[in-house]
């Protein structure tokens, strides 16, 4: 049965349950980016994070997956001999750092430590901003799958890390196994491009976008998710050459130690395993991704020229002057032979690139109404 109105409620007001329903259904926008731009940064950090651990050779130094308990570092002597003789029965330290002393050791635990809390915080972060913004209705409706799945993702993420260390951690490996590394980077990379793409349809708002849509650049956007596609598989050939050192191994440009295509390239047997595992073809395919990535940058620039949108081409140019930049640190890596920080610059280089790249894509297919005379 309906429930009376009061007679003092003035005409036109809208009846107590119907204030209360539109109430719950208030969505605090800024907040929600705040939260996925926080998710966002601490996200390129524990990637810059983990490549450090990677350049340091760090990523074995804890040879036990505690995801509640490992947050705990040792606190004593004791706690130190008790986790430094877990490494010691370790193949790396067996095989490649048996001289290695107490301090030594503590110098690469703290960075897979690190490595590890940080995820952990992240997953923090996502778990009390998206219960918090749960319980109190104020996710945008058919939003919730969507940030629901960052926290799934980002659980999967942790256990794929453990899943590419234990990897290091049976038989001969003294590194992890490759293809695992570019696995675990790659869905870092994954989690961070639904959060770009998230926050910035969140500051467009869904209303603005399904206009927009009907302004769409299809070309562009074509373009620019296929720039995307690549420049992912950019990234996971990057993992597999930090992975087994091959950015070390051919020190010169643009030829590979006085060749095009190193000798040697396809010698491992069986024949598949050389895409991972052997350095002259892992860097030599790097490098003609990224010529092909760099080529495409460019005809997507050309064609943005025509584009009456001035958002686009800007967005556009920027994404260009950025590719400029890493093609350049990509050459400057090789020749100093992946020195530590300029390695790193690299690699926050390429999260950099493609988050552009991405933005291109979403100005091209939600195009500003404003922004339609060339100016």
């Amino acid at each position: 049965m309906t429930e009376k109105r009061s007679i003092f409620e003035e005409v036109g007001e809208k009846p107590v349950e119907a204030r209360k329903v539109a109430k719950a259904k208030v969505v605090p926008q800024k907040a929600l980016i705040f939260w996925l731009g926080l998710l966002f940064l601490l996200l390129v950090l524990i990637i810059a994070v983990g490549g450090m651990t990677r350049l340091t050779d760090s990523g074995l130094s804890i040879t036990e997956w505690r995801p509640v308990t490992g947050a705990i570092p040792p606190l004593s002597v004791a706690d130190w001999e008790v986790e430094f003789g877990k490494y010691q029965n370790s193949p790396e330290f067996m095989l490649q750092n048996s001289a290695m002393t107490m301090q030594e050791f503590k110098g690469i635990f703290w960075w897979e430590w690190g490595h590890r809390l940080l995820g952990r915080f992240i997953g923090l972060v996502w778990a009390v901003g998206f219960f918090w913004f749960l319980l109190r209705r104020q996710i945008p409706t058919g939003w919730t799958g969507r940030l629901l799945a960052l926290g799934v993702l980002g659980g999967l993420q942790g256990a794929l890390g453990w899943w590419m260390v234990a990897s290091g951690l049976t038989g001969r490996m003294v590194d992890v196994a490759s293809y695992r590394l570019a696995m675990h980077l790659g869905l870092a990379f994954v989690i961070l491009g639904l959060i770009a793409w998230y926050i910035m349809s969140l500051r467009k708002g869904g209303a603005e976008m399904l206009q927009a849509r009907r302004r769409r650049e299809n070309g562009l956007m074509l373009w620019a998710g296929v720039l995307v596609a690549v420049l992912f598989a950019q990234i996971l050939l990057g993992a597999l050459v930090a992975g087994i050192d091959a950015g070390r191994s051919f020190t010169s440009w643009p030829d590979m130690a006085g060749y095009f295509f190193p000798p040697g390239s396809l010698d491992y047997e069986p024949l598949w395993s050389n895409f991972f595992e052997n350095p002259g073809l892992v860097q030599f395919n790097h490098r003609m991704l990224g010529y092909i990535a760099f080529v495409l940058g460019l005809i997507l620039w050309w064609k943005s020229r025509s584009s009456p949108v001035r958002a686009t081409r800007g967005a556009v140019n920027v994404m260009m002057l950025m590719m400029l930049a890493q093609v350049v640190l990509g050459i400057v890596t090789v020749l100093y032979m992946a020195r530590m920080d300029i390695a790193i610059t690299h690699q926050i280089g390429a999260v950099i690139l493609f988050v552009l790249a991405l933005r291109v894509r979403f100005v091209a297919a939600y195009p500003a109404a404003e922004k339609i005379a060339r100016g």
